[in-house]
C-alpha cells in the first residue's frame, strides 16, 4: 500500500521511526511529512497567518522512506502533504505511534488524532496508533499491530470512510489480551493548574492534573451500550479499536431541539 505517515510528537521521536521503519520493511511505499518538533495537544490547528516550510530528511528512516519534517502543526504536515507534497494520493493516512494514549475525550485535543483526521476529511481512510504510555519506549508491540492491521486494510478496506482510533498496551507482544473494538469513553482532569512562582516573583500556571478514567460516558448517543468503553480495555491490556468521523453533530439533539419554536415580529 501507499501510506503517508505523521505524527505530533515530531520528526525525531522513536514512535514514528519505529512505525515507518517497519512498515517500509515489510514492503509499503512510504512517505513521512511530520512536524520538526513535539507538536502534541495541538488538536487541529492550522496555520494560517505564516508560510510553512518543510526540509527534506536523510539519515533518520530506512532507506526506502522519503521524509520531509515541516513546521507547521499536525494537520499541516497532513494537508501539505496531500496537497503539494505527494504525486498520487496515498492509500491510508496513519499518524504515531504516540508516546501517549489518545482515549475518551483526550481524542479532542490530540494532534495525533486530529493529523489522522485530516486524511478523512480529504476522503482518505485514516488511523491514529498510540502507545498508552508516557514512560516505555517499547514501540516494537504496537508496530507489530500496525503491520497487522495495515496488512488486513490491503486486503478487506473499511466499508466506509472512517478514521480507526488505535491504542496499545504498554506491555509485550506475548502479554497482549486480544483486539476490541470500543466506544469512546470519557477521560477528564481534575486540579487542572498549578500555581507557581518563578524566581522573579510573577505568577505562572502549570497545566497539570490527576486523571479520571471511571466517568460514564453520558446516554443517548445512539451507541450500543454492550460495546466496551475505550479506556477500561487497555487496563486489561486489550488493544482498543475505536471507529471516529468528523461530523460531530448530536442525533439526539436534534430531535429534542426540533420540538422548539421561534417566533419572531
Amino acid at each position: 500500500m501507499k501510506l503517508l505517515i505523521s505524527n505530533d510528537d515530531g520528526v525525531s521521536a522513536l514512535g514514528i521511526r519505529t512505525l515507518a521503519n517497519s512498515l517500509a520493511e515489510a514492503g509499503h511505499d512510504v512517505t513521512v511529512v511530520c512536524p520538526d518538533r513535539e507538536r502534541s495537544a495541538t488538536g487541529h490547528g492550522l496555520t494560517l497567518h505564516q508560510p510553512i516550510r518543510a526540509e527534506i530528511v536523510e539519515s533518520i528512516f530506512h532507506p526506502a522512506v522519503k521524509a520531509w519534517a515541516c513546521d507547521g502543526t499536525p494537520s499541516d504536515c497532513v494537508k501539505l502533504a496531500l496537497w503539494a507534497l505527494l504525486e498520487s494520493p496515498p492509500d491510508l493516512v496513519l499518524s504515531g505511534i504516540n508516546q501517549g494514549a489518545n482515549l475518551g475525550t483526550e481524542i479532542l485535543y490530540s494532534g495525533t488524532v486530529s493529523a489522522a483526521m485530516e486524511g478523512i476529511i480529504e476522503g482518505l481512510p485514516s488511523v491514529a496508533l498510540s502507545l498508552a504510555s508516557h514512560t516505555s519506549k517499547d514501540f516494537q508491540a504496537a508496530a507489530r499491530f500496525a503491520q497487522i492491521l495495515v496488512a488486513q486494510l490491503a486486503v478487506k478496506p473499511l466499508p466506509e470512510l472512517m478514521l480507526l482510533n488505535v491504542n496499545i498496551p504498554p506491555v509485550q507482544w506475548e502479554e497482549i489480551a486480544g483486539v476490541t473494538i470500543t466506544r469512546q469513553g470519557v477521560r477528564r482532569y481534575v486540579d487542572v493548574f498549578d500555581k507557581r512562582v518563578d524566581p522573579r516573583g510573577k505568577t505562572y500556571y502549570w497545566l497539570t492534573g490527576e486523571v479520571l478514567e471511571d466517568v460514564e460516558a453520558p446516554e443517548g448517543l445512539n451507541l450500543p451500550q454492550n460495546i466496551p468503553i475505550d479506556v477500561h480495555v487497555i487496563r486489561k491490556n486489550y488493544i482498543s479499536i475505536t471507529p471516529l468521523q468528523y461530523n460531530l453533530t448530536y442525533a439526539t439533539g436534534i430531535t429534542q431541539l426540533s420540538e422548539w419554536e421561534f417566533k419572531f415580529p
